[in-house]
């Protein structure tokens, strides 16, 4: 009887060791899914911040459009009240040389008319005046003579001056129109130039946007699978505990089953036995008792889970030098001072020797250094106008480069409208 206790002990005890390893290996795999969870958990809230970086960065981009698209529409709009600018210029210019050629007939057809007493006049000197007095039928009739030739010779005189000084103001105006016209060209050439180069900017802005679109979308794509591991790991969780709660439930049960079925053996071994079983049956309870505590130390062994004075030294260094190169050319996309340079040209260039690095256009130009009023300008800040840009040299004076056909020089800074100061040095 002892023999079949112990045999009934030996399989309880596998049993329960048997289930002990069973919940470590479970234990493991729940721990590792959770870990891969976890791992998966912190991949996806790298890639949400890197998509909220993307958003921002695309967002920040999409300004910059917008910016470079009002930028744009008023360069296009500068361009187009230029053009229409010129059209007006060279109608006038039209209409100066018409007057010119009428003053310029109206004076030749005059000199040809008093060629011949001018001639007379002039090239015969005093004969004139004896042939005068030999053909005089009298004293009289000579002063008469002499007062009518010096009458006919002062209105020629009067005549010729007033065509003469006609014609110089119609190439006075006509000159002054070219002067113009070659400034507006000037600023239309900048103009355009900064019209290309923002049009250039804006399509690499569009670019660069429509890559954060890309990014953005491949990143979502990868949060959408980080979500549908995480979800799968969760249900796989969840059936393993399902099942785990199975088979806990179900080793409860043949627990109890086993229990029951020691009690009824240990119950008839006693009923059969006689007088002897009841020293047995002493000895059963014992040994079901230390087959409990075995259970329960193998419940135990579960795992767990020229320039003017004032401003900066180096400003007042920028003016001189840039005043040296006058006189020299405009060209337009030209960069050097001496064989010939644009406006923004000539400015980039004048900071660049000096060792200062500004934008290559009027419209960057436009935004560098610090703005100052033009009450404050001092020798060196560069004045900025509509598709122009000059560098301030003191007592309300700018040197450019203006134009083709006046180069660089110096002119007055209210010439026309300021758009902004830009202090650099």
């Amino acid at each position: 009887m002892r023999k079949k206790a112990a045999k009934i002990m030996c399989i309880g005890m596998a049993c329960l060791i048997l289930c002990s390893f069973s919940g470590r290996v479970y234990a493991s795999s729940i721990s590792e899914i959770k870990k891969q969870q976890e791992e998966n958990q912190k991949q996806l809230n790298n890639v949400q911040g890197q998509i909220s970086g993307l958003q921002g960065k695309q967002g920040e981009v999409g300004e910059e459009i917008d910016e470079i698209d009002a930028e744009l529409v008023q360069i296009i709009a500068s361009v187009d009240l230029i053009k229409e600018e010129i059209v007006e210029k060279e109608e006038q210019i039209k209409e100066t040389e018409a007057e010119y050629d009428a003053a310029k007939q109206q004076e030749e057809e005059q000199y040809e008319t008093m060629k011949i007493r001018i001639k007379f006049m002039y090239e015969q000197g005093d004969l004139s005046y004896v042939q005068l007095f030999l053909s005089s039928e009298s004293f009289g009739d000579m002063l008469n003579k002499a007062d009518y030739v010096e009458q006919i010779y002062n209105y020629d005189r009067k005549m010729l001056e007033e065509y003469q000084a006609a014609k110089e103001y119609a190439q006075q105006i006509w000159d002054k129109l070219e002067e113009e016209k070659s400034e507006l060209e000037a600023t239309q050439h900048e103009l355009e130039e900064e019209q290309s180069y923002m049009e250039e900017l804006l399509e690499e802005k569009k670019q660069e946007y429509e890559n954060y679109s890309v990014q953005i979308a491949r990143a979502k794509q990868e949060a959408a699978a980080y979500r549908t591991r995480i979800k799968q790991q969760t249900a796989q969780i969840r059936k393993l505990e399902e099942e785990e709660r199975k088979r806990k439930e179900e080793e409860e049960r043949r627990k109890k089953e086993e229990e029951e079925r020691k009690r009824k053996e240990a119950a008839a071994a006693a009923a059969a036995s006689g007088t002897s079983s009841e020293s047995d049956s002493d000895s059963s309870p014992d040994s079901s008792d230390s087959s409990s505590s075995s259970d329960s130390s193998g419940d135990s062994s579960g795992g767990g889970a020229s320039v003017s004075s004032g401003g900066s030294a180096a400003g007042q260094a920028i003016a001189s030098y840039a005043c040296q190169f006058i006189g020299n050319p405009y060209v337009p996309g030209g960069t050097s001072l001496t064989n010939g340079a644009d406006c923004s040209g000539f400015v980039w260039r004048v900071f660049k020797d000096k060792g200062y690095t500004v934008p290559r256009t009027s419209w960057e130009l436009c935004n560098v250094g610090t703005e100052v009023s033009y009450s404050n300008a001092q020798p060196g800040d560069i004045i900025c106008y509509a598709g122009h840009v000059g560098i301030y040299i003191g007592n309300g004076n700018i040197v450019h480069a203006s134009t083709p056909k006046s180069g660089i020089k110096i002119t007055t800074a209210t010439y026309k409208s300021i758009l902004s100061v830009r202090r650099v040095a």
